[in-house]
């Protein structure tokens, strides 16, 4: 799976030009409906509903595409699968969060994300994960109904997420051989799993023990959760569901040379970008150790308490709250601005480029969007102060095309991003252009940035077709200002190849 593994062409074959929509593109059908039905123009990439016609992933239904909640494990439906799940852990009334206490989700080979979509009532956030595979798009029509989703597989690197990161991570009948190369997927699972965190797995070796083959698998995968000090927390018909341990308690009574064995004091947990994966345990830190557990407080309080991850990154608990306000602040001021020509859902598929301590994204709670908290990898530390806050993202390198499919988010927020690129020496042409293949027509992006940025991007706008409408404004100078900024709003054109070559 190595080659999924990046999505962006070598320098000689990058193209430095525009992607056209599909012939008969609409503006994408908005939140809430986009749930259960999309335009079949949008993705038109229908084998997908043959091939899982009988799994009710989804149905083509004229110039829509239907989304019936099913999956290949879940025929009754996600709910209801997730309603069963919360049964089988016992917790408090059917209702898999817990309590705020299951708030982040990894979903693996999620198909089209009806998993995390019904999970989405209960306040529980999912990374919907899938590949680019023979399957066709999935994560596309995921993006274009408005869940949490990214092009990902687990290969040879690591996951671009810290450790400790989810609640909860999952896999129904995922096709993933977790006992290759010495349990490693398995391993990294683990890597990104808090203290006390699920795994469940729902798949034929988990059951079907009749046949030879499933009840090897199963004796062998059993085998390796158990040295990896994982219980099983239940398990009932198709599914089991295995709980990590809260303290390295378990690893320090292991046999001094097995298998698999503790990754080395030298091995950073947190290091996600670019890194192989390594066949070994990672432990907790003292203070994990010591506390028995991440210390996190229930969603959605976690929100806005400070982090205890924040002293590992050398941030106090005053400038964490002081940067909660001012982003507060600074998104009344964008909305304010966009009030004139937004509505209700113009926006579901939100993405902050540029993250920091996920301030943006925290202060668009009652919005019904969900946001996409991107840190640059020089920055990758502050992605577990994200995670810790009941929020996703991931680490990237803007000099690079970001792993999803064009058109899937309806607003890119980028704050001093193009002078960061500047100094990395990254042309900001070739970012416009990756933030025009990501934005949907009709979509906005905010940029701010300093004033010769701004004046140079200003210059490009008919060229992106991103001059359907602007405003432009000298913001208020805060704690986080750097220099003279300013605040460029733009709209992209919804814009037909043919009539623009015609004209």
């Amino acid at each position: 799976m190595e080659h999924y593994e990046r999505h962006c062409p070598p320098a000689p074959r990058r193209l430095n030009c525009l992607i056209p929509p599909p012939d008969g593109y609409l503006v994408p059908i908005r939140w809430p409906r986009s749930r259960d039905e999309v335009w079949t123009a949008n993705i038109p990439h229908t084998h997908l509903a043959s091939e899982k016609s009988d799994q009710r992933w989804m149905v083509v239904n004229g110039d829509k595409i239907n989304f019936p909640g099913g999956g290949t494990h879940f025929h009754y439906g996600a709910d209801k699968y997730i309603v069963n799940l919360a049964q089988m852990l016992g917790f408090p009334n059917d209702k898999l969060n817990n309590e705020g206490n299951i708030r982040n989700v990894l979903d693996v080979g999620c198909g089209v994300a009806s998993f995390g979509a019904y999970l989405l009532p209960l306040d529980i956030i999912a990374m919907s994960l899938a590949p680019n595979d023979v399957h066709e798009n999935q994560i596309q029509f995921a993006l274009e109904r408005g869940i949490p989703s990214t092009l990902g597989v687990l290969g040879t690197r690591r996951l671009p997420y810290p450790s400790r990161s989810f609640e909860l991570a999952h896999c129904s009948r995922c096709r993933i051989d977790w006992l290759q190369r010495d349990g490693i997927l398995l391993l990294e699972v683990d890597r990104v799993l808090r203290p006390g965190g699920y795994f469940v797995y729902s798949s034929p070796e988990a059951y079907a023990h009749r046949d030879p083959v499933n009840r090897k698998i199963w004796k062998q995968m059993s085998n390796l959760a158990q040295r990896m000090c994982w219980k099983i927390a239940s398990k009932e018909g198709q599914t089991v569901i295995w709980v990590k341990p809260l303290t390295n308690g378990c690893y320090m009574r292991r046999e001094p040379r097995a298998l698999p064995p503790m990754c080395g004091h030298d091995d950073d947990p947190n290091a996600a970008w670019n890194v192989l994966m390594k066949a070994c345990i990672t432990p907790y830190s003292k203070r994990v150790n010591k506390v028995k557990g991440s210390e996190l407080l229930p969603w959605p309080q976690r929100l806005t308490a400070p982090p205890p991850r924040l002293e590992e990154i050398g941030i106090s608990s005053k400038n964490f709250t002081e940067d909660n306000k001012i982003w507060n602040s600074r998104v009344a001021q964008y909305w304010k601005l966009m009030k004139s020509e937004i509505q209700k859902y113009s926006f579901r598929n939100v993405m902050d480029m540029n993250a920091n301590l996920g301030g943006f994204a925290a202060s668009l709670r009652k919005k019904d969007v969900w946001v996409m908290n991107v840190v640059p990898f020089m920055e990758s530390g502050k992605l577990k102060i994200i995670y810790d806050r009941g929020l996703i993202g991931t680490i990237h390198n803007w000099c690079e095309s970001f792993s999803t499919y064009p058109r899937t988010y309806d607003l890119l927020h980028a704050w001093l991003l193009f002078s960061e690129m500047e100094n990395q020496g990254c042309g900001l042409e070739d970012l416009l252009i990756e933030m025009d293949r990501i934005m949907r027509p009709h979509g906005y992006a905010i940029i701010r940035d300093k004033a010769a940025v701004i004046d140079y991007i200003k210059k490009l706008l008919p060229a992106l077709r991103w001059d359907d409408w602007s405003s432009e404004v000298k913001p208020k100078r805060d704690a986080l200002s750097s220099g003279d900024e300013r605040v460029l709003i733009v709209r992209k054109k919804l814009w037909d190849q043919a009539a623009q070559a015609a004209s």
